[in-house]
């Protein structure tokens, strides 16, 4: 008969760590966070900590890396939505919703250092907004290039909701999500009240959303036809 796993053993009991320290945050804030409240709370010896997460840094880490995986694993599919811009203010929501169900955990993982699982959590989460926007750029609605989309979305997305949180419960303003999401469209949507595409900014983002399936130009003409559109688009940009 073979023994425990050793290696699973270590998963679990650092899997139990994350959790505690988690809740910790939660409930009374980053600095209850301590190796030895957590210790402490899991039942276990300081050491422990140190040997699975090398000190509080690394134990903070891994909250980190476990609370973008939590918020990559709340969104939905990207392609269930029959409108695109739907879509993107659906992940909008969920986005303001998670932070302020978990506003510690949120600053904590939008403003300390990241692991490398950390970073690629958030890459994740990127790549899901990424997806979302060139949906958006392919059904000719995106007045702005995929990237500047996706930056502004993310500056708006975050800001909106450190600035919540910062304010007393009680206080907040239930309309600044909205107020926000509405300039970030009118910033990057074309006028949803006509088919067409209309400008040479959205003509040219629209055609760079296509350009894989441009099969009769080479991958370096692709790419130069990709350079091409985006100078177009930014420029319009610049001259509005």
């Amino acid at each position: 008969m073979t023994g425990p796993d050793p290696a699973s053993s270590r998963d679990r009991t650092r899997a139990q760590l994350v959790d505690v320290a988690a809740e910790l945050l939660a409930t009374e804030g980053p600095d209850a966070v301590t190796t030895r409240s957590v210790a402490l709370a899991a039942g276990v010896q300081a050491p422990t900590i140190y040997r699975l997460f090398g000190d509080k840094s690394g134990l903070l880490d891994a909250v980190v890396e476990h609370g973008f995986a939590s918020y990559l694993a709340a969104k939905h599919p990207v392609g269930t939505d029959a409108d695109p811009v739907q879509g993107l203010r659906r992940g909008w929501e969920l986005h303001v919703g998670f932070g302020l169900a978990n506003p510690e955990l949120f600053r904590l993982m939008h403003t300390a250092l990241r692991t490398a699982g950390g970073r690629t959590a958030a890459a994740a989460g990127a790549g899901v907004l990424q997806a979302r926007v060139h949906r958006v750029a392919v059904a000719g609605r995106l007045r702005v290039t995929e990237r500047r989309a996706i930056e502004l979305i993310q500056a708006a997305g975050t800001g909106v909701v450190l600035t919540l949180i910062d304010q007393p419960e009680g206080e907040r303003d239930g309309t600044l999500a909205d107020t926000a999401w509405e300039a970030v469209c009118a910033a990057i949507l074309t006028d949803a009240s006509t088919a067409t595409i209309t400008g040479p900014a959205a003509a040219a983002v629209t055609l760079h959303a296509a350009l894989s399936d441009l099969t009769a130009l080479t991958a370096a003409e692709r790419a130069l036809l990709g350079d091409w559109l985006d100078r177009i688009a930014e420029s319009q940009r610049v001259k509005g």
